[in-house]
């Protein structure tokens, strides 16, 4: 099962579908409105709640990187591949930093060259994806596997 088209789901160009979302916004950490994830990967300086479904966390303190760049590489990978058969969700507190440079990360992943992955992300999920340098950096250099 995959997502369909509404609030927080990009389409990449390999066709993959993926939602975002911030955990601080209305609805949320809990059950958000609308079809529930399968899986979800969690970006946040400190453990998530528990959820309903399957889900994995990733240390990633807001504005910064990822703890562990070698875990969110593998993180986001598998968060890809499950995306193709499981509605899976990004999440982060404000759904735009954490969650946008991940996405982005992704969209390198479907094919998007990594110098046009931001536009990509704030074109098709939110304009103000991926808020600061370091994260636009992250992405650029971000490995395809």
């Amino acid at each position: 099962m995959t997502w369909s088209p509404g609030p927080g789901v990009i389409e990449m160009p390999d066709g993959v579908r993926l939602r975002g979302r911030g955990l601080r916004k209305a609805g949320s950490p809990g059950r958000p409105p609308g079809e529930q994830p399968e899986f979800g990967l969690y970006l946040l300086g400190e453990p998530p709640p528990t959820m309903e479904w399957e889900m994995r966390w990733l240390r990633w303190p807001d504005f910064r990187l990822p703890s562990d760049r070698d875990e969110a590489a593998a993180a986001l990978a598998d968060a890809h591949a499950r995306a193709r058969h499981q509605r899976v969700e990004i999440a982060c507190g404000g759904g735009r930093g954490r969650t946008g440079t991940a996405l982005a990360c992704i969209a390198v992943l479907s094919g998007v060259p990594a110098d046009k992955a931001v536009t990509f992300v704030r074109e098709h999920y939110d304009r103000h994806a991926v808020e600061t340098p370091f994260q636009r950096r992250f992405v650029r250099r971000f490995p395809t596997r």
